[in-house]
């Protein structure tokens, strides 16, 4: 837990928490919250990490080395990198995306849960996906992790997950095709591997849950 790789961060590099508190400029009860598990992000982990010779993205999500390594740390460096926040999110099976809607997660127990770093005016409508299938194939694979935002109005060529009738989502690339009667926008929902059928919102009821903001690939074997 980061709690847990905090305490033992500031304890390995000899920190106090005053010592933390004075060089990041964070609050005695903003580190102390953390510290304890009271909160479980801060956009201070960042600086918090550089502060005590720790790697950031294992302060915050408990993955990779402790430590940064010294090609890192070697003097020779003429960049910075400035590390975004990681947001924890919700990782949902295809059946509990099927019925996530624009007011958010509300209180399915997720499939586990994922990381990111996209921002989103309403967070609380964002959620992740693991690929299943081929129908998107080969650019998207099983396995294949993906950040959805549903308060996000889906545009042509985008990716999105929608529902189309069933109780579990699919994920295909949206493409607009016309006007209906009413004026609404009439589209396909088009799989990259051509083995799988396109849909079509003219020929049977389709709604958008979210459009896809990210694409993570692992290539461990």
């Amino acid at each position: 837990m980061l709690k847990d790789r905090l305490k033992e961060a500031r304890k390995k590099a000899k920190k106090s928490q005053k010592d933390v508190v004075d060089a990041i400029g964070i609050t005695q009860s903003a580190l102390s919250q953390l510290e304890t598990g009271a909160v479980s992000s801060s956009s201070h982990l960042p600086a918090i990490a550089r502060f005590l010779n720790v790697d950031s993205y294992w302060l915050q999500t408990g993955e990779g080395e402790m430590l940064v390594s010294a090609s890192q740390d070697n003097g020779f460096n003429n960049v910075s990198f400035d590390v975004p926040t990681l947001r924890k999110i919700p990782l949902l099976d295809f059946v509990q995306a099927g019925i996530f809607h624009e007011c958010g997660y509300d209180g399915i127990n997720p499939k586990g849960e994922s990381y990111t770093t996209y921002e989103s005016n309403k967070p609380e409508c964002v959620f992740s996906l693991e690929v299943s299938g081929l129908s998107m194939a080969p650019e998207f694979n099983p396995g294949d992790k993906l950040v959805v935002d549903g308060s996000k109005a889906p545009y042509p060529g985008c990716y999105v997950i929608a529902q189309n009738g069933s109780h579990e989502a699919t994920f295909k690339k949206y493409r607009a095709v016309g006007y209906d009667e009413h004026g609404r926008e009439t589209f396909e929902l088009v799989p990259l591997n051509p083995d799988f059928p396109t849909m079509c919102s003219t020929q049977q009821e389709i709604r958008i849950i979210g459009v896809i903001v990210e694409h993570v690939r692992s290539f461990k074997k």
